[in-house]
């Protein structure tokens, strides 16, 4: 071949690795990732009092570093590398579209970190296309993609003394069949043994040296030599058929003459032809992919023409095939590949010529360069593969291939000219439709199931194979990639049902659940072990179905399996093997061995899955036995012997080890010993190999665990320790002693510190969810996790403390645990959400109470241990400890309480409450005596109406009147629509005219209450509503025709008067809105909210300091806080945003289950004081500050007067006044009185000018 194929594994390889100093300055990498910290929000709480949130959540979290989410972990079979934030969360740093198995930090021998080698069943890491191995950079985040391998990767050994990684796993690559090596800087190469014929799930490197491989193979070795060869027909006659320099004889110019041709007759019809004495060519198109092992051609003999020599062009790569021969007229062997002969002896029915190269293909071309007589020609082709012919042509080339396949699109399969007994054939039920192959191997199926019909027996498609040789085989199904036909957001899991010999026929057929998430072609092996021949009596095959109780509207895909002849043992392996890395050549005496003999001495068919080293021993587990020996599932090598573990072991599979300290913690599908002799070893065990003993980690969990694998979290708040998580197919954490039953989803962390597990141990403990598969430590640097996770800050259920000195959240740690909504008629009117979770509480400390009131629909956990439900009552009075309690016997349970308000120590709780109290029926609203503990005697008369709710309970500014606003029709005998006020043991109705749903409620002073909801005032319809305590009348807001685009469901004040407010709801076209009321237009923040938001509460807060870009939306010392399940742009999923009147910063992120959580409102000990009131000053008080500045000026004046004459009198002198009186009376006599007022009654005349 002198151009190698893109298609064939051995020679792409051999390429790869010539050219991999090249390619990796050019090869595709992702860009790093920073973890950068968010600026604080800067909030001012202290004179809130105490603060709480309200919601629907189990973990909850303050937004402190932009790669924090709500996201939640994935469940469709992807996973991702994961980083640790430095505030102790998780964040996903590479997103996988498979599984992540191993991983191990290639260091060279100078010490250099080269990257994190990543090992899985992906085939793309970090948006990068790379299949089963890629390099990932934890400095820069970049991912390298270390091309060349076809399949899954499960184990991985970064040697750092030979620049080397070691592979294994389930693949192909270059000569090597599940083990290769890659090479410091030359790229992939083949160990000396070129890998085994049964997958390696665990390498580690021996204290010798050595190298030990565990898996559940028998032999060395990558070739299994089928009996039958060439025996699977190419399908060509499905191929798009070109030629050139045809002839232009009728009969003998159409190319699907020698398609299909095996009797090599001459004739119209039956021959294809050249004109004369010219060259061209013949050419199939498939619409799949094949690695052809022998071509067969039959040559016409037509009025003496026929073809000299030929050349077989692979396409798409365009290279020259080479090929061995038989020469007809010598019998001797011989090569060619440019001018491959052609007899013309008519004795001669066909020639063979066998591909001295396995290259993978989708089109070939014949091309004719000399002939005989006047012009050449052929009668018939044919291609097989071993194992399977794929196609006949009658030109007849035929070509053959190793693996049998069959395709889910019949026409991809063997022809029906091939005449052949029981051909591979696919038989398809349901809705099934031909997708183009684009870059996939070959077309497929596809099978939209939008209308949600995933009923097994309706959706199918079946694979037969031609099974010609029985036999050991690999079965594997092939998968197309999701982003040529974009699909990913459709794709779910397949059930695949096989039958491969009658055993298993008669026996429960072999089942196995496929991921078809995959951006790019994979391959996945789902059985491995004997297949019959088909007959008349028996066919293997291979059943796809949807995967029931998974989401509507998924796409299934289907292509084609593969059926591999691995053949039987060849030696004594059996699932260990340990190797020299400085020999040459492999020995192949494994007697020389301990490792090798220890796997020997198991009962054959040994399943080595983990090996571990600690201290001087070397520990093997996976499922196998030594019955002579007596141990199952585990046991240890050392001092050159094989060592069994006490009690014999236990009792079924390890999965996985995890060496901690001087511990192994293992995890599997055990549930005690091999003599059962350690009860609470459920799928969960720690093994001292100190003291040489087995212990429980409590009594276990109640499923099978895959992976052991370590972690650091935040057993307290921001103190890390080590964990050791376990991750399987499980839902509880067993009770044990004290601690009771705790439900997860697959995911324990056991706490060594406090040998106990994280979900017992009821601390502010950071919340973890998920599934971790590995893990790697990194030099100077963060270890690096693989799996899907969602952390938050702290575990906390539905309400929290929240303080701001420092900023941070607490749990309240009352075993609240939310209830699954009502059903419709239980919905919460205005808003139709379903209720769940804490959605209001209160602080209440008149009267030297200090209790803290949660309502909603939840349990919790009272201090005497009974269930408390729907409303609870934290108590922190007095100097005696803090007690919960609840409501005494009385209400349904599936009552929900949406508004609380207080006055004189009775509590008034509303929502869809239903039940007897006091021997008296209770709908909507009951009160309770938080000083006494006990329901009010008497409660109100009854709510009435259809679907009663109180949605906003107010208690009127000095008054002792509580305004109570929902969803009812009467109170009482007492018709009251929509508001009703209860004042001295009676209901009043306030003015007339409202009706509708109210939702909330805020005053405007002591007199005036604004409401807000889906109202009607004088059955006009209006989200806001004023009433006038005065005047007992309601009236629409002014401007909230055309200005407020739906119901009101949330209402918060803007300035200290109310005069300004925000509000929020959902307009018609189910978008959420937010607008602000200046006193006399609606200003609204834009269409910014994406469409899944629902705004459940408003708030404004202070902040520590004045904002520079103040703006008419919110003023310079304030904040909004939004609350809800908010979609904010550029973002995503948040549960509280803090808006500073131009954007959105999300605030608190939290989780419900594996999913977004919600906060429902903020509520605080007292009112918020705002810095800005946010309207013009009164006239009266703008004259009296005027006046005040005016007199202040002054008396500045008269001061700073006095002030300079006492300095000038300084400066100039100053002489005493005289201290003694002169005589007055001795003057008096010198000027008689009436010269001087004796003319005072004489005219005067005017002055003279």
């Amino acid at each position: 071949m002198r151009i190698p194929s893109s298609l064939g594994l051995t020679a792409e390889l051999a390429c790869l690795i010539q050219l991999w100093p090249i390619a990796t300055h050019v090869l595709p990498r992702t860009q790093g990732v920073n973890y950068t910290p968010v600026p604080p929000p800067g909030l001012d709480l202290t004179s809130l009092g105490r603060v709480a949130l309200t919601g629907n959540f189990d973990a909850i979290s303050i937004y402190t570093y932009q790669q924090q989410t709500e996201d939640a972990f994935s469940t469709n079979g992807t996973q991702s590398l994961i980083t640790r934030l430095p505030n102790g969360d998780f964040a996903n740093a590479a997103n996988a579209d498979g599984y992540i198995k191993t991983m191990c930090p290639f260091v060279m021998q100078n010490g250099t970190l080269a990257g994190i080698i990543v090992g899985g069943n992906f085939t793309s890491l970090g948006g990068v296309q790379a299949q089963a191995v890629a390099m990932y950079d934890p400095s820069s985040a970049k991912v390298t993609p270390l091309t060349g391998l076809n399949g899954t990767a499960n184990a991985l050994l970064c040697d750092r003394d030979s620049n080397t990684v070691y592979v294994g796993g389930q693949f192909k690559g270059s000569n090597s069949t599940n083990a290769i090596i890659w090479v410091g800087d030359s790229g992939w190469a083949n160990l000396p043994f070129e890998g085994f014929n049964g997958p390696v799930n665990s390498i580690i490197k021996g204290s010798n040296g050595t190298v030990i491989f565990g898996g559940s193979f028998t032999g060395i070795g990558n070739k299994t030599a089928p009996a039958k060869k060439d025996q699977q027909v190419i399908n060509v006659s499905s191929a798009n058929l070109t030629s050139g320099g045809t002839s232009t004889t009728a009969g003998f110019n159409n190319e699907s003459n020698i398609v299909c041709k095996t009797s090599g007759k001459d004739g119209a019809g039956n021959t294809w032809l050249l004109q004369d004495n010219t060259p061209g060519f013949w050419r199939a198109d498939m619409n799949f992919g094949y690695e052809p092992s022998l071509l067969r051609i039959w040559n016409t003999h037509h009025q003496g023409r026929g073809t000299k020599t030929f050349r077989f062009t692979a396409i798409p790569l365009n290279g020259i095939m080479n090929f061995t021969f038989t020469d007809p007229e010598t019998g001797k062997d011989a090569y060619c590949d440019a001018r491959c002969p052609l007899s013309s002896n008519p004795s001669i029915p066909y020639q063979d010529f066998r591909f001295f190269n396995t290259v993978g293909m989708s089109a070939f071309r014949i091309d004719i360069s000399d002939w005989y007589g006047q012009g050449g020609g052929l009668n018939g082709i044919e291609l097989f593969q071993n194992g399977v012919l794929l196609a006949c042509l009658r030109l007849l080339p035929q070509l053959i291939v190793t693996d049998v396949f069959a395709y889910a699109e019949n026409d991809l399969n063997e022809p029906s000219c091939a005449n052949i007994d029981f051909p591979s054939k696919a038989s398809v039920t349901g809705p099934w439709t031909v997708t183009p192959s684009g870059k996939s191997y070959s077309r497929y199926l596809s099978a939209d199931l939008s209308g949600g019909d995933t009923n097994s027996q309706d959706v199918s498609v079946v694979f037969q194979p031609d099974i010609k040789q029985q036999g050991n085989y690999s079965v594997t199904i092939y998968t197309p990639g999701c982003l040529e036909d974009k699909s990913c957001d459709r794709r779910g899991k397949v059930n695949v049902t096989g039958n491969y010999a009658t055993s298993t026929a008669q026996g429960s057929p072999l089942q196995i659940e496929i991921y078809q998430t995959n951006n790019y072609d994979k391959y996945d092996e789902i059985y491995r072990g004997p297949v019959d021949v088909s007959n008349g009596d028996f066919r293997p095959s291979v059943t796809l179905t949807p995967l029931l109780s998974q989401r509507d509207n998924v796409m299934l895909v289907a292509q084609r399996v593969q059926f591999s002849l691995i053949g039987n043992a060849t030696s004594t392996l059996n699932g260990l093997y340990e190797f020299d890395p400085n020999s040459q050549t492999p020995d192949t005496d494994f007697s020389n061995s301990t490792m090798d003999q220890a796997g020997a001495d198991l009962d054959r068919g040994a399943l080595i899955t983990s090996m571990a080293i600690l201290g001087n021993a070397t520990y093997v587990a996976g499922n196998f036995s030594d019955k002579s020996a007596g141990f199952e599932n585990i046991f240890a090598i050392g001092s050159g012997n094989s060592t069994p573990l006490p009690n014999g072991g236990l009792n079924a599979q390890v999965s996985s080890m995890l060496v901690y300290e001087d511990l192994l913690f293992l995890g599997g599908n055990f549930t005690n010993t091999m003599n059962g002799s350690v009860p609470g070893l459920n799928n969960v065990a720690a093994f001292n190999t100190t003291s040489q003993a087995w212990k429980a980690l409590g009594a276990g969990v109640n499923g099978a665990v895959n992976t052991v694998v370590s972690l650091i979290v935040n057993v307290t708040t921001n103190t890390p320790e080590l964990c050791i998580s376990f991750n399987g197919f499980f839902n509880r954490i067993e009770a044990s002693g004290s601690d009771k039953a705790v439900s997860v989803d697959g995911f324990g962390v056991w706490v060594p510190s406090r040998q106990n597990w994280l979900q017992n141990l009821h601390l502010q403990s950071q919340a973890i969810t998920g599934q971790l598969s590995t893990m790697t430590n990194i030099t100077g640097g963060t270890p690096l996790l693989a799996g899907t996770l969602s952390t938050e800050d702290i575990s906390a259920s539905d309400a929290v403390a929240l303080t701001s000195d420092p900023l941070r959240i607490q749990g309240l740690n009352i075993g609240i645990q939310p209830q699954p909504a009502g059903p419709v008629t239980r919905k919460r009117a205005v808003s139709n959400q379903n209720v769940s979770g804490v959605v209001t509480g209160l602080f209440e400390t008149d009267n030297n109470l200090n209790v803290t009131v949660l309502g909603g629909h939840f349990t919790a956990t009272a201090s005497n241990g009974s269930t408390i439900e729907n409303l609870a009552f934290i108590n922190n009075a007095g100097n005696s400890a803090e007690t919960i309690t609840g409501l005494t016997s009385g209400l349904d349970s599936d009552s929900a309480f949406l508004a609380l308000a207080t006055i004189n120590n009775l509590l008034y709780a509303g929502g869809t409450v239903t039940g007897r109290v006091n021997d008296a029926d209770v709908n909507g609203l009951v009160v309770y005596d938080l000083s006494q503990g006990a329901y009010s005697y008497p409660q109100p008369p009854v709510l009435g109406g259809s679907d009663v709710a109180v949605n906003a309970i107010t208690k009127r500014p000095n008054k002792a009147q509580v305004f109570v606003g929902g969803h009812f029709d009467t109170a009482g005998s007492l018709g009251c629509p929509s508001v009703c006020v209860f004042e001295n043991g009676a209901w009043n109705q306030p003015g007339i005219g409202i009706g509708g749903s109210v939702a909330a409620f805020m005053w405007q002073g002591n007199n005036k209450l604004l409401a807000g909801g889906n109202l009607t005032v004088m059955n006009n319809a209006t989200s806001l509503a004023n009433y006038d305590t005065a005047r007992t009348t309601w009236t629409a807001l002014n401007g909230v025709s055309g200005s407020v685009p739906g119901p009101v469901t949330a209402l918060t004040q803007a300035s200290s008067d109310s005069s300004h407010f925000w509000v929020a709801g959902k307009a018609s076209n189910n978008s959420a809105f937010l607008m602000r009321y200046d006193g006399s237009n609606f200003q609204t923040v834009g269409d910014v909210l994406g469409n899944k938001t629902t705004i459940r509460g408003l708030s404004v807060l202070a902040l520590d300091k004045e904002r520079r870009n103040a703006n008419n939306l919110v003023s310079s010392g304030m904040t909004l806080l939004v609350t809800g399940e908010l979609d904010l742009p550029n973002f995503g999923n948040a549960s509280a945003a803090l808006f500073n009147g131009t954007t959105f910063s999300p605030f608190i992120l939290s989780t419900s289950g594996n999913g977004p959580g919600s906060l429902s409102q903020l509520f605080s000990e007292k009112q918020v004081s705002f810095k800005d009131a946010g309207g013009p000053m009164a006239v009266g008080f703008v004259v009296l500050i005027s006046l005040a500045c005016a007199l202040g000026a002054i008396f500045l004046l008269v001061v700073a007067g006095i002030l300079i004459e006492r300095y000038r009198r300084k400066h100039d002198g100053y002489t005493p006044a005289p201290t003694t009186y002169f005589d007055k009376t001795s003057n008096m006599g010198r000027i008689p009185p009436e010269h001087l007022f004796g003319r005072l009654g004489q005219s005067r005349h005017p002055p003279m000018l």
